[in-house]
């Protein structure tokens, strides 16, 4: 009964350790997938735009300690890519990302989205007339 009980406890151990690793990887491609959108620029973009009053003698420093923040970004947001997407499906974007079309869009893709969001809040401001004559 005791041996019983201990390879029960063995076996779930190395499934829970294996689990681990396979999660471990699972977040490793994810974090790289997420590099290779692009979304390193987007945040270093935001970095020197958040940091424009810090004054230029203590820059290297801010810099230094905001790019530090970034493990934990893209840790939260591999977390969060990893409910949506299987782990197949991340490497088959990693693929992705790593073509021609795939690097052309990340180089893209940034300034696609600021111009989408012009053109959306256009758009909101039509509705809004559209709906002004509906009152």
């Amino acid at each position: 009964m005791k041996n019983l009980l201990f390879a029960c406890l063995f076996i779930f151990a190395v499934s829970i350790q294996a689990t681990a690793q396979d999660n471990s990887e699972f977040k490793k491609e994810t974090v790289e997938f997420l590099h290779l959108t692009g979304a390193g620029a987007a945040f270093e973009n935001a970095i020197d735009q958040i940091g424009g009053l810090v004054p230029e003698e203590k820059k290297a420093d801010y810099r230094k300690e905001a790019n530090g923040t970034l493990v934990g970004l893209y840790d939260k947001m591999a977390d969060l890519y990893m409910t949506e997407f299987t782990q197949d499906e991340v490497k088959e974007l990693v693929k992705f990302y790593n073509t021609d079309l795939g690097k052309k869009l990340a180089e893209k893709q940034l300034g696609l989205t600021q111009k989408a969001m012009m053109l959306g809040q256009s758009w909101g401001m039509e509705v809004q007339t559209v709906a002004q004559k509906y009152k």
